[in-house]
C-alpha cells in the first residue's frame, strides 16, 4: 500500500512536476485506498486483487432481488456528477449504471456548449461549481492532465471530493484498464490466473490510451510478456517501453501482427484513433487489413486464448468472430459496470459492508 500524502499540502506547480509514480501517494485516503482515480500507476497488486474480488461479489449480489435492494441502499444519500466533455457512450453508460447499482442520484453535463463555459466560465470554475452540489466527479476530457488539475483543485477547497478520470486526452484511461484486468482475471481464473500470460496489443498503440494504461497495470503480475503489433508511426511510445523495461517486463515490438496470433493468450485489438489526426486522412496511409482480426484468424488462435477490444470497433475485428467463445469484448464491456461499482464503493468505504453481506448471504 502507498504511504499517504496530502494534496492540500503541495502546490499545483510542485505536484504537476512530479512523475506519476511520485504523484500516486497523494491520491489515497487514510485507509490506503484510492480517493482520486487518475492513472494506472497508483494501483498495486493488492488493490487490484481487492477490486476484482469486490466486483465479483457485487455482480453475484445483484442477481438477487434482496441483493439489488441492499446495494441500492448503500449510497442513496450521495450524488454523482458525470462531466463528459468528450464523446462517449460505453464509458458514460457504464459509470451511470455503476452509480445506479449503488443508489447514487446522478446528474450529467455532456455538452459544454450548453453550460456557462459558453459565457466564458473557465473549466476549473465549472467543476468547482459542480462540487458544490455533488459528492463525486466522474470526468472525461480531451485535455491531457486536466483530471489531475481538478483533483488537486478540489482537494484544496473546504469541500474535497473524489475525482475519477474516465479518460484524459491521449494519455490515460485507468478505469478501462481496471475492467480489462478484471476481464483477464475472470478469463484465466481456471488457467492459473493472469500470471505467465502473453498479451498481444494490436492497432493504434501510439494514441490508444487504453493500451497505455493496461500495459502499465500488467506490471503487477509475474512473468507477463507483451507484444505490441502496429505500423511504425502508430507503435507504442518509448515512454511506456521504458517503464516496462525498468520493471523487468519482457516485451516485443513488431509490425507483423498475424505472426503473433498463435502465441497469444490474449489478443487486445484497438481501432485507429483518427480523431487525433493532425490533418484529415493522416491515419489512412497504411493497410488496415494487416492489423485486423478476421474470421480466418480464429483457426490460428489457440483454443484457450481470448480476443479483447475496448470498443467502439470499426473493421479491425470481423463480426464473424462475435459468437466465438473466445471473443470476450462483450463481457469485457459489461465487466466495466462491475469493476467501476467496486471502485466507487471502495472510495466511499462500503467495501467491507458489501463483503460482509456476501459472506452472510451468498458464500
Amino acid at each position: 500500500m502507498l504511504t499517504r500524502k496530502r494534496l492540500d499540502e503541495i502546490s499545483w506547480d510542485d505536484f504537476n512536476n512530479l512523475s506519476l509514480e511520485e504523484k500516486a501517494p497523494y491520491l489515497v485516503q487514510a485507509n490506503g485506498q484510492a480517493f482520486h482515480t487518475l492513472f494506472s500507476q497508483q494501483f498495486d497488486r493488492e488493490q487490484l486483487d481487492q477490486l476484482c474480488d469486490l466486483a465479483t461479489r457485487i455482480r453475484r449480489i445483484s442477481k438477487q432481488r434482496d441483493g439489488v435492494k441492499f446495494l441500492a441502499d448503500l449510497l442513496c444519500h450521495k450524488r454523482a456528477m458525470l462531466y463528459f466533455s468528450q464523446p462517449s457512450s460505453r464509458t458514460f453508460l457504464s459509470f451511470y449504471a455503476a452509480c445506479q447499482i449503488l443508489g447514487f442520484r446522478i446528474a450529467e453535463v455532456r455538452d459544454p456548449s450548453i453550460s456557462s463555459e459558453m459565457k466564458g466560465e473557465s473549466r476549473e470554475d465549472s467543476i468547482r461549481t459542480f462540487s458544490s452540489y455533488f459528492d463525486m466527479i466522474i470526468m472525461r476530457t480531451p485535455l491531457q492532465g486536466f483530471a489531475e488539475k481538478v483533483a488537486w483543485l478540489l482537494s484544496n477547497t473546504d469541500r474535497p471530493l473524489p475525482v475519477i478520470n474516465a479518460g484524459s486526452g491521449k494519455d490515460q484511461h485507468p478505469t478501462q484498464a481496471l475492467l480489462d484486468i478484471y476481464t483477464l482475471v475472470r478469463s484465466f481464473e481456471k488457467r492459473g490466473g493472469l500470471e505467465n500470460k502473453h498479451i498481444v496489443f494490436c492497432g493504434d498503440l501510439a494514441r490508444g490510451r487504453t493500451v497505455r494504461s493496461l500495459s502499465l497495470l500488467l506490471r503487477n503480475y509475474s512473468n507477463i510478456s507483451m507484444t505490441f503489433a502496429a505500423p511504425d508511426h502508430l507503435q507504442i511510445g518509448d515512454d511506456i517501453l521504458q517503464q516496462l523495461k525498468v520493471a523487468g517486463i519482457q516485451y516485443n515490438v513488431t509490425s507483423d501482427f498475424k505472426a503473433t496470433i498463435p502465441e497469444a493468450d490474449a489478443v487486445y485489438m484497438t481501432r485507429i484513433q483518427d480523431e487525433w489526426d493532425s490533418k484529415p486522412g493522416e491515419s489512412a496511409a497504411f493497410n488496415l487489413e494487416d492489423f485486423s482480426f478476421s474470421g480466418d484468424d480464429l483457426a490460428r488462435l489457440p483454443p484457450y486464448s481470448i480476443i479483447m477490444h475496448p470498443l467502439p470497433r470499426r473493421t479491425e475485428i470481423d463480426v464473424a468472430c462475435d459468437n466465438d467463445p473466445r471473443a470476450m469484448y462483450w463481457r469485457q464491456m459489461r465487466n466495466g459496470m462491475w469493476i467501476r461499482s467496486a471502485l466507487i464503493a471502495t472510495n466511499f468505504r462500503r467495501d467491507t459492508e458489501i463483503t460482509h453481506y456476501y459472506m452472510m448471504n451468498l458464500k
